[in-house]
């Protein structure tokens, strides 16, 4: 049992083709291309929509400041 060779995957492709037919496999094909265009279009999108890091501004909790970069440093200790 090794590898499959080029010949098994012709045979599995006419299989296929006569199964489902060209029409529906061109279908498929450019439904699956017009996801993965949509897809990475929305993450184009995400990351343009996502603000610059900024600091982090100090946080007021009842009267006293606390710097929220100091507290991560100290979370990482």
């Amino acid at each position: 049992m090794g590898s499959l060779s080029i010949w098994h995957w012709l045979i599995v492709l006419v299989i296929v083709m006569l199964v489902f037919g060209t029409k529906k496999l061109r279908n498929m094909g450019s439904d699956l291309g017009g996801a993965v265009k949509g897809f990475k279009d929305g993450m184009k999108e995400a990351s343009a929509d996502k603000p610059a890091d900024k600091p982090a501004e100090p946080q007021q909790v009842s009267g006293h400041t606390i710097d929220v970069e100091a507290r991560r440093e100290q979370t990482k200790s």
